[in-house]
């Protein structure tokens, strides 16, 4: 798994129990491997908007990605002493370059979604079995393809004692909403990382702000947090999914008046992704009583303050409490995708997505 931040490939190899409907499902190991420096740079850029330069390129950047997906299965495969032959599968997310749902920004209709990273490469050079392009059937169904996550812990975390809620802090923040009784649902909320490791980036020269520490060290600026959710797609109703292409660094530039601190800033983006999440689950689950938090954020502390201070009558605590390491639960459920399509499976939820029905996603490259 290589999310929008692209600060990384999770690779996560993971065992699976007989059972179908309700498995069990353990980390056997979890490692995260760096991009080469060169690929990560255009990948971001292409996922905050850019063009890329040349078909050539585009073509060359998906052989890369898949490469380095291929050798990070390999690398983690080994360090955990597994041969290569036990292993079913890899389920494989990809590198999104594009996001677009709700159709082509030049014409405004043919939505689509494109993850780079060809399966057929990742396949070769493994040897294994590929399950990859898992979001594009979804979105042929009239879904946005996204968030894929839900399925995966409902299966892992629902409860019929208590409405809960697990809230993925990747680039983008997203919601699982997981109901006592009643319909999974899901959305993206808002930016959560992106923007403030992309700010870090460019005023500290850092790939992201430790702990919240830069944050920490200035003040909220109020007329700006208004500026920013006064942002119309805060206010789209589900379902509802976002990227680098909407929320990057020209469109905090653009609401900015000029003068402020790069601390405050900082700060204000911080408040801005703790402030949406809250927003987006008193409006959706207002009832909820858990947040099982994962993702990358899990160890920004001081945005994990700022989440639980925004909800004061809820438990913020993460998916580590449940056995599901915050770092790896994104790669772990893709591994579980790759057993719901082998089984012939759905793996979307048409109450998340807003597809007309589950569907079988991905596509399947045999082993070579």
């Amino acid at each position: 798994m290589s999310g929008t931040s692209a600060d990384g490939i999770d690779a996560a190899l993971v065992r699976f129990d007989d059972s179908v409907t309700h498995p069990h499902c353990e980390l056997l190991l979890g490692r995260t491997y760096p991009w080469p420096d060169e690929v990560r740079v255009r990948l971001v850029e292409l996922g905050q908007g850019a063009d890329a330069r040349s078909l050539e390129e585009l073509g060359s950047l998906d052989v890369q990605a898949a490469m380095a997906f291929a050798e990070a299965a390999r690398a983690v495969i080994a360090e955990a002493g597994c041969d290569a032959a036990q292993v079913r599968a890899i389920g494989s997310h990809g590198q999104t370059v594009r996001h677009r749902p709700e159709g082509a920004r030049y014409d405004g209709q043919h939505p689509f979604t494109w993850q780079i990273g060809d399966g057929n490469v990742v396949a070769e050079h493994s040897g294994i079995v590929t399950v990859a392009d898992f979001r594009r059937r979804d979105v042929a169904a009239g879904g946005h393809g996204a968030p894929l996550m839900p399925a995966f812990h409902a299966a892992m975390l629902h409860s019929a004692d208590e409405d809960r809620a697990v809230l993925n802090l990747g680039g983008i923040a997203n919601f699982t909403l997981l109901p006592a009784h009643g319909d999974v649902r899901g959305f993206d909320t808002g930016p959560a990382n992106a923007l403030m490791d992309a700010w870090c980036a460019r005023h500290r020269g850092a790939p992201f702000d430790a702990g919240g520490a830069f944050a920490a060290s200035g003040q909220i600026d109020a007329e700006l947090l208004l500026r920013l959710l006064e942002e119309p797609w805060f206010m789209l109703p589900p379902p509802k999914s976002t990227g680098r292409e909407q929320f990057q660094l020209d469109w905090v530039q653009a609401r900015l008046r000029g003068g402020e601190k790069p601390e405050d800033v900082q700060a204000t983006l911080l408040e801005l992704s703790a402030a949406t999440v809250a927003d987006a689950l008193r409006a959706h689950q207002p009832r909820t009583r858990r947040v099982i938090v994962c993702g990358g954020g899990v160890r920004n502390e001081r945005l994990l303050a700022r989440i639980a201070a925004q909800l004061p009558d809820v438990v913020v605590e993460t998916s580590a409490v449940y056995g599901l390491d915050p770092d790896f639960v994104e790669a772990m459920g893709f591994a579980w995708l790759a057993r719901q399509t082998l089984a012939g499976l759905p793996g979307n939820l048409p109450s998340v997505t807003g597809a007309r029905g589950p569907r079988v996603l991905g596509a399947v490259y045999p082993a070579g």
